[in-house]
C-alpha cells in the first residue's frame, strides 16, 4: 500500500510539471503515507558484535537450517533489552544478522525502510499485522518489517529473501513481540 501511495505522488507530480497552466505546489507528502522515514527520526547507529554468547530469542540450529550453512559463531551487541544477532559461518564470516528495536514507531518505520528501501524492495505484510519490505542485495537479502514501534531487521549472505523471512518470523515469535 505504501508503495502504492508514493508510486501515485510520482505519478501526479510528473503530469502536474507536463502541465501548461500555472498552479500552486500542493503540500509535501506526509511521512505517514510516503512510508519514508521522518526527518525528525534519529535513527541509532547500526549494531556492532560486542560479545560472543547465545542469541536469546533464536536457536542456533534453527538459524542454521533455515540459512543453509552451519553457525560456528554467533556474538551479540551490547543494545537492551533487545540484544542484535550476529551468526558467523565456521570460516569466521558473518552469514545472518538479526537486529530488534523496540521503542518510537517512527524510528522503527525508518529503520525499516533504511534497510529495506521503498523505492527498491518489494512490500510484504508477513507476518501478519507487521509491514515492510525485502529484497535481494549484492551480497546477500533483506527482510525488515515494523509494527507499533517495533522492527525487525535480518540481512543474510543469500540470495532468497525468504531464508530471512523465516528467520524474521521466529525471531518475532521467540520474542513475543
Amino acid at each position: 500500500m505504501r508503495r502504492l501511495v508514493v508510486l501515485g505522488a510520482a505519478a501526479a507530480a510528473l503530469l502536474a510539471g507536463c502541465s501548461t497552466g500555472t498552479q500552486t505546489p500542493g503540500p509535501a507528502p506526509s511521512t505517514a503515507s510516503s512510508g519514508q522515514a521522518p526527518s525528525s527520526a534519529v535513527l541509532p547507529p547500526d549494531p556492532k558484535p560486542a560479545a560472543a554468547g547465545p542469541c536469546p530469542y533464536l536457536d542456533t540450529d534453527f538459524v542454521a537450517r533455515a540459512n543453509g550453512q552451519h553457525v560456528g559463531e554467533v556474538r551479540l551487541s551490547a543494545d537492551e533489552p533487545h540484544p542484535a544477532c550476529f551468526f558467523y559461518r565456521p570460516d569466521g564470516d558473518v552469514q545472518l544478522t538479526v537486529r530488534v528495536y523496540v521503542g518510537d514507531p517512527e524510528v522503527a518505520t525508518g529503520l525499516v525502510d533504511k534497510a529495506a528501501p521503498v523505492d527498491t524492495s518489494n512490500p510484504t505484510e508477513q507476518p501478519a499485522g507487521w509491514t515492510g519490505g525485502y529484497e535481494s542485495t549484492g551480497d546477500g537479502a533483506v527482510y525488515a518489517v515494523a509494527k507499533e514501534g517495533k522492527a525487525v531487521i535480518v540481512t543474510t549472505n543469500q540470495q532468497q529473501s525468504v531464508k530471512a523471512r523465516t528467520v524474521a518470523t521466529q525471531a518475532i515469535s521467540g520474542l513475543g513481540i
